[in-house]
């Protein structure tokens, strides 16, 4: 009955996760005025998107004029602004074996006047240049196009109060230079209040708010309101715009936030194959991905010309976009008010267990260990598996080869997820069943082969360490159902606490899981502690099904952000499940030996999709398109 209910939550939470994660239907021609169409944007984009447009290029002259003549179509009075190249930008070009002689970075900026010239102004921009050898559908034809149909739809709405910069930057390929000239020289500078910038990196998928200015509170308040009427909704959390910020990537957008400016940086990371790449065209868009994008700058763009003060820094806020479908948020003290109430149900629901089964403090240590055990162990072989399919890291030498590996992204996301699910039912099947050497002898061998292959990481040897060393300690072999299920709440709990200290931002995978798993252990002890019954059983389920549907999702968006380099994190994603699934796995019987046969089948089935993707995916493919 357990193993039933187990896979079938599972499937629930993965068949979640693949539903809520779709990009919106493009909306047509025919949508109202008011609205957002990337059927109309999809006109702007096949005119830029024809050929390569670097800086200096015949077609980079063409869309600059296009540009500026249906910017003047929209009623924006569009001016150029010429800038210096920057010496990182004349040193790329260079490397490429061209001459800069003659070279400047030109914007073009018009203005949507207000009916109020002296309030604070809205900038919406993107970068119309392209890298050499890609016609740049996504990057950044999309973004472009994006923001004339969100001009169009705004005009349409009628007249606002306050003004919009519409600013199309060139250079952002190089160095950011456009902008960079911009928020350093043009006359409007000072007069900026707030920005929306649009990006892309990859051809599809949802469109993700990876970025903000300093204390974003106020922004976040206004983009939860403005995205109810975004085609997909919002999609966001403080995660990813904490992650953002410890990255050294960077955007137009950055330079506008190093300004302390309010605002959102917007941008679509699915189809990682078409980033820089010659396949970037117009038809290999995922239209569903620019009305996602557009959609949320148009609504986002609407609402701050219209407000009548613009967001100020405060403090950054605690929140995530549940399913597309609104935007949950808190002040970061209130993590710790979330981390008492969730402690104290964890102390119920031990008090009903203690009392039915007679759980132990020393039941409840094995279930930790376990917890740990898990995390450890799916560091090391998701690093394993992810180096199967390439180098990682400081091995990756060079633009051509990241490349390559962004085209078996998708690869290493399903070999990783699969071996990380494989460990996650070898802790739920039992590690006796298995056996604490061969489980020693698998974690040891992942870790040699992620150190021989990818280098030397002493996060992946620590991990190794702790698991090979928890493997092989005769106490920590089985624990029970309620022992194994608090020890993962009370470890999910720890870490939210530590994190909640260092930055509260981030805390909330941990705050919002654990509040859910304790709430579900809370109604499970009420409902009957001897977890004998489908009844009690029932919380759990539920909370695997949604909540971990929510962390699937999540997890999908974190390894196309940061999986080829950490891959460890979904890692991180299996202790938070096991929080939620602990109690459905099976006591005992034929169905713990069906769950450790899954386990194997899914590590060699995740080590073979890993190394199919230098087959699927060869070097000698790699897209020539290189900044």
């Amino acid at each position: 009955m357990r193993l039933v209910l187990l896979l079938a939550a599972l499937a629930a939470a993965l068949g979640l996760a693949v539903i809520t994660t779709q990009t919106p239907r493009p909306a047509p021609t025919s949508a109202a005025a008011t609205g957002f169409s990337a059927e109309r944007a999809m006109a702007d984009v096949r005119v830029m998107a024809r050929s390569p447009r670097p800086i200096g290029s015949t077609d980079h002259a063409l869309v600059q004029a296009y540009l500026q003549g249906r910017m003047a179509q929209l009623g924006l009075a569009p001016t150029l602004q010429a800038g210096a190249l920057s010496p990182a930008a004349v040193r790329r070009i260079e490397d490429r074996g061209e001459s800069v002689e003659g070279l400047s970075v030109v914007n073009l900026v018009g203005v949507l006047p207000g009916r109020n010239p002296s309030l604070p102004l809205v900038v919406l921009m993107a970068h119309y240049d392209s890298v050499p050898g890609s016609p740049g559908a996504a990057d950044d034809a999309s973004g472009v196009a994006a923001v004339l149909e969100a001009v169009r739809a705004i005009r349409a709405r009628g007249p606002a109060d306050r003004g919009l910069v519409v600013l199309l930057t060139d250079g952002e390929e190089l160095n950011l230079d456009g902008a960079r000239a911009f928020f350093s020289e043009h006359p409007l500078r000072g007069r900026v209040g707030a920005v929306v910038n649009l990006e892309a990196r990859g051809g599809g998928g949802r469109a993700m708010m990876f970025e903000t200015g300093p204390g974003n509170a106020q922004t976040i308040d206004l983009y939860a309101r403005a995205t109810r009427r975004a085609d997909g909704g919002a999609a966001s959390n403080a995660l990813a715009i904490f992650v953002y910020r410890l990255m050294p990537n960077g955007t137009d957008f950055t330079l506008a936030a190093d300004r302390g400016l309010a605002g959102i940086n917007l941008a679509f990371i699915g189809r990682p194959a078409q980033y820089h790449s010659p396949g970037s065209t117009p038809d290999a868009l995922d239209q569903g991905s620019l009305q996602h994008i557009g959609s949320q700058a148009l609504e986002m763009t609407d609402a701050l010309v219209r407000a009548p003060v613009l967001p100020k820094a405060t403090q950054n806020a605690v929140y995530a976009d549940v399913f597309g479908l609104g935007v949950l948020r808190h002040g970061p003290g209130t993590g710790w008010g979330l981390l008492g109430l969730a402690f104290l149900l964890t102390g119920f629901a031990a008090w009903g267990a203690r009392h039915a089964t007679g759980l132990t403090l020393r039941q409840f240590g094995k279930g930790l260990s376990g917890g740990v055990w898990l995390l450890a162990a799916g560091i090391v072989v998701a690093q394993a598996v992810r180096v199967l399919a390439g180098p990682v890291g400081g091995r990756i030498e060079s633009a051509e080869t990241y490349y390559v590996l962004l085209r078996r992204l998708p690869w290493m996301e399903a070999g990783v997820g699969l071996a990380v699910l494989g460990v996650m039912f070898a802790l739920l099947a039992g590690r006796a069943l298995i056996g604490r050497r061969l489980l020693a002898w698998v974690i040891a061998a992942a870790a040699v082969l992620a150190t021989g292959l990818g280098g030397f990481d002493p996060v992946v040897l620590g991990a190794a360490l702790v698991a090979v060393g928890l493997s092989l300690w005769p106490g920590g072999e089985d624990e029970t159902v309620w022992g194994g299920w608090l020890g993962a709440i009370v470890l999910v709990l720890i870490l939210g606490v530590l994190v909640q200290a260092v930055a509260p931002e981030a805390a909330l995978l941990f705050v919002w899981t654990g509040l859910a798993a304790a709430g579900a252990a809370a109604l499970a002890a009420g409902i009957g502690a001897r977890l004998e019954r489908w009844a009690a059983l029932a919380p759990a389920a539920v909370a695997t099904g949604v909540v971990g549907g929510w962390l699937a999702g999540l997890g999908h968006f974190v390894f196309l952000g940061v999986g080829m380099d950490q891959p460890g994190a979904l890692g991180l994603i299996a202790v938070l499940i096991v929080a939620l699934a602990r109690p459905l796995a099976p006591g005992a019987g034929s169905a713990r030996h069906t769950l450790a046969g899954l386990a194997a089948a899914m590590l060699i089935l995740g080590c073979g999709l890993s190394l199919a993707a230098r087959h699927a995916e060869p070097a000698a493919e790699a897209p020539v398109a290189v900044p």
